[in-house]
């Protein structure tokens, strides 16, 4: 490898999977449900990176309404996962070749575990990776660094020797504090101008810019 990364670690939603129109479907017919109107997609996009329960509190009037908007999100989101979720155009590709030329990699997401590992097979990324940290499996989720730390200590590298990348801010904050590395993916819903203050090493318009970029031939 032509390149001082042994470890890639993937965000989810947004970077590895197109999974936006589902997310928002959900988040639409749950503040209908359960508000009486939809809200601005805006006031959505700005909670993404997140865990589900942590963005429906701020919606919530009450903790018992929140876990009611949670339980109706998961329900719709399970009903339309099928035919709403689709791939990045040549992730699969992508993800493979790295794999190939010998880096570990990693998928850290504010999802939980069950819903992470569906998004995996849908998608055709299932038995890629060599590890995953979810929403399950951590305290303090992005922007906090633990979830990122949490990875590298599963496919054992070091900080120094990993990148993250990740569509969020959250992602590349918590990529941040963990003293590692990250790229912007402006594939996924947000710019450059979004992304700014989370001072990413690099910005990739395509995925299979990662390619070059680590040393890997396309």
């Amino acid at each position: 490898m032509a390149t001082k990364y042994q470890g890639i670690l993937f965000d989810l939603d947004g970077t590895l999977v197109d999974s936006l129109e589902l997310i928002l479907s959900s988040y639409r017919h749950t503040m209908s449900r359960h508000l009486g109107r939809e809200r601005p997609d805006e006031e959505w996009l700005n909670t993404m990176g997140t865990p589900l329960r942590i963005q429906l509190q701020s919606f919530a009037e009450t903790p018992e309404q929140a876990e009611a908007m949670f339980q109706t999100y998961i329900a719709h989101n399970e009903a339309n996962h099928q035919h709403l979720i689709q791939p990045f155009p040549r992730m699969r590709e992508t993800v493979t070749g790295l794999k190939q030329a010998g880096f570990k990699l990693a998928v850290v997401t504010s999802k939980i575990r069950d819903h992470a590992l569906r998004e995996l097979r849908s998608v055709g990324l299932e038995g890629i990776f060599d590890g995953l940290v979810s929403a399950s499996d951590v305290e303090r989720p992005k922007p906090d660094p633990q979830p990122v730390l949490l990875a590298l200590q599963t496919i054992g590298v070091a900080a120094a020797d990993a990148l993250v990348v990740g569509d969020s801010l959250y992602d590349l904050l918590s990529a941040r504090a963990a003293h590692v590395d990250s790229a912007a993916a402006l594939w996924g819903p947000f710019d450059r101008f979004r992304l700014a203050p989370g001072k990413p090493e690099y910005w990739l318009e395509d995925v299979t810019e990662l390619l070059p970029l680590l040393g890997v031939p396309g």
